[in-house]
């Protein structure tokens, strides 16, 4: 089987960063894998596609060597081992808040022994290489996400639980739970309350000798993190890459060319 890259990395004591695919298209899949990631992951949880879009999104992906990932909608069985069956070696799972659901989780990502994935790898024994079946529960990663205040109060127990590789957090859905919806949810957290919290997720981690990854809206916060001690980074994603790139062209165009910055159709400002 092809090793985990981001587990040799790991292994040198090299972070890694991570893409974030959101629009269900091969096409961008491909275009964001040839950028220098060290792995990409399909967002099946918010993102604008289905399961219908993953298969030839990783397909797209294959050429470039980037880790091929996964979150997916929730902790639920059929959709995690699909995913691991169409080629995924690293799945984020949602709104993991129990020790319990934690090990679940786990549960899902492996064979017996252990745990309770069925068999039946229609891709990945094509695309993963050679004895799949054999090699595989020592190449796939799995992410729990911590993003409520159950699961900070949980969390030493989380990070505790057998088989579990890293924690991914997400710090909007995080913000939002731990400040009772005083704060807005975001990326790049300053507030001291929210930085306090990321670090008690990285050290928990640490104590437990797992990963820790956060989803990051720009490099430089990226880096600040990598500098806390978190393993994996992601840092924006293809929708709003290109956003901010179309953005940035319309914005030189008009200070070019003199043009108002109210000239731009009506709506232009609009979407999420």
């Amino acid at each position: 089987m092809i090793r985990n890259r981001l587990k040799a990395l790991w292994a040198e004591g090299k972070p890694t960063i991570n893409g974030w695919l959101s629009i269900g298209n091969p096409f961008t899949a491909e275009i964001m894998a040839a950028q220098g990631y060290d792995s990409v992951t399909i967002d099946a949880q918010h993102g604008a596609l289905d399961y219908s879009n993953v298969l030839p999104m990783f397909q797209a992906m294959r050429a470039s060597g980037v880790v091929p990932m996964a979150r997916v909608p929730w902790l639920e069985p059929g959709i995690i081992m699909k995913m691991l069956d169409a080629g995924a070696y690293g799945v984020i799972c949602p709104m993991v808040n129990t020790p319990e659901q934690a090990a679940e989780f786990v549960s899902y990502l492996r064979y017996p022994p252990l745990g309770q994935r069925s068999f039946g790898p229609t891709r990945a024994n094509f695309s993963a290489g050679a004895n799949y079946a054999g090699e595989a529960n020592d190449e796939i990663l799995g992410f729990a996400m911590i993003e409520t205040a159950t699961a900070m109060r949980n969390l030493d127990a989380i990070a505790a639980t057998p088989g579990l590789d890293g924690i991914y957090v997400g710090p909007a859905d995080l913000t939002l739970s731990l400040a009772q919806g005083r704060l807005a949810p975001a990326f790049d957290r300053e507030e001291p309350e929210m930085v306090e919290a990321l670090r008690t997720i990285v050290a928990a981690c640490k104590k437990h000798g797992i990963r820790a990854a956060l989803h990051c809206g720009t490099p430089e916060y990226a880096a600040r993190a990598i500098g806390w001690g978190f393993d994996m980074t992601t840092v924006g994603g293809d929708s709003r890459l290109l956003a901010a790139a179309a953005a940035d062209s319309v914005k030189a165009f008009r200070t070019l060319t003199g043009a108002r910055a109210d000239a731009a159709p009506a709506g232009a400002k609009g979407g999420y």
